[in-house]
């Protein structure tokens, strides 16, 4: 779980980041949602600060700081998170959040999704809701898909549209270094801009995985890299820089634009 302290009426949480260990497509559904398989690894050393404190008056508010996010603040997952409660607990308090962020928006990292899921779980724990974390996963799946796996924050392979989740067994014995730069990869464009006709759709991610790490070089792919690397060339050079520095593998994570080496 998301590590948090709790005071009387606030609760500090660190919500931190995720990589994707292969992004396979495995189709596309009628209603333009793409079928994938891929394995979510968390980054506890890259977060983001949350503290949530209860306030008096009928309305929530929200400050960030670190970064600046676009979109309007009434749309941020976190806010959208307490009203999520808020149908299912109508006497929840209002709450003052604070987000310090860390992760950077468009990197592929989970960022917004990992704030949500500590949203869930810390209002949870304030006002001792008594949701258990599949109840609290329930809810942030109606978020986005990858909130439920915050809520988890062990690697999970994810199936379906990627709200399909299920246990695998993998010796990570990796140190896990996260490159990111100002490039804001959207993810709803990079699925738009993909290529089907040379994707091979009867690839088994957990079958790639128990192939020896020096051989996932090869095998172990991100299908939304081509598309990305193609906008941003810049990106495969940070790629190609990580292999160079000793990196056993490397990879873009999710829809980009952060880069990862395992070490």
């Amino acid at each position: 779980m998301i590590s948090k302290s709790i005071t009387e009426k606030s609760v500090q949480l660190r919500p931190n980041a995720k990589i994707n260990l292969g992004l396979i497509i495995k189709g596309k559904r009628s209603d333009g949602y793409h079928l994938l398989e891929t394995v979510f690894i968390p980054v506890f050393d890259l977060c983001d600060q949350l503290s949530l404190r209860a306030i008096e008056g009928p309305e929530s508010s929200l400050i960030i700081q670190g970064m600046e996010l676009d979109g309007e603040l009434k749309d941020n997952l976190c806010l959208k998170a307490y009203r999520l409660l808020k149908q299912q607990f109508p006497a929840l308090p209002a709450v003052e959040i604070l987000l310090e962020k860390g992760i950077p928006a468009g990197a592929g990292l989970g960022g917004g999704s990992s704030d949500a899921a500590a949203t869930l779980s810390g209002l949870n724990d304030l006002f001792a809701l008594g949701q258990s974390r599949e109840e609290l996963a329930r809810l942030g799946a109606k978020l986005g898909a990858d909130v439920p796996f915050f809520l988890y924050n062990r690697p999970l392979l994810a199936k379906g549209i990627g709200t399909e989740f299920e246990e695998i067994a993998l010796d990570f014995p990796y140190r896990i270094k996260v490159v990111t730069s100002a490039i804001h990869s959207a993810t709803a464009g990079v699925f738009g801009g993909l290529d089907h006709s040379g994707i091979d759709y009867g690839r088994d991610l957990r079958q790639i995985l128990q192939q020896d790490a020096k051989q996932w070089r090869d095998l172990l792919v991100n299908d939304l890299e081509k598309p990305v690397f193609a906008l941003y060339p810049e990106l495969a050079e940070t790629k190609r820089q990580l292999y160079a520095e000793g990196a056993v593998y490397a990879a873009m994570s999710g829809s980009g634009s952060a880069v990862f080496g395992l070490f």
